[in-house]
């Protein structure tokens, strides 16, 4: 089995930065791909950034050039940093792995830590 914990949630304001960070344990030669989704109250959880095997990153639109997705620490710690944070950025904020090389599904999910960002 694999094991995501996430930390670097909190509170911040609006225009302010946080670093999330994943670190995957356990069975961790079955991870290929990483994604960050969140979920905000009363709306469905959105993928926000994703980053492959071979480091090819994504990003949806609301966030391009604000946040950006990183691997590190032999490929089992992903982080993402968040520039220039807007309150509509508000939500919990999960981890996942993917064993497909790029992120399409994931296989594991962290429990989420909560972005909170105030106006």
């Amino acid at each position: 089995q694999v094991q995501l914990v996430e930390s670097g949630g909190g509170l911040v304001q609006a225009g302010g930065s946080l670093k999330l960070s994943c670190v995957a344990s356990g069975n961790t030669f079955r991870i290929n791909a990483f994604g960050w989704h969140r979920q905000a109250p009363g709306k469905q959880r959105e993928l926000v950034a994703s980053i492959s095997r071979g480091g090819m990153t994504d990003y949806v639109d609301s966030v391009k050039g604000r946040f950006t997705i990183s691997r590190v620490a032999a490929k089992t710690t992903v982080t993402l940093q968040m520039n220039s944070l807007k309150p509509e950025d508000t939500a919990v904020y999960y981890c996942a792995a993917d064993r497909s090389s790029i992120f399409r599904s994931p296989d594991y999910w962290g429990q989420g830590t909560q972005v909170t960002v105030s106006s």
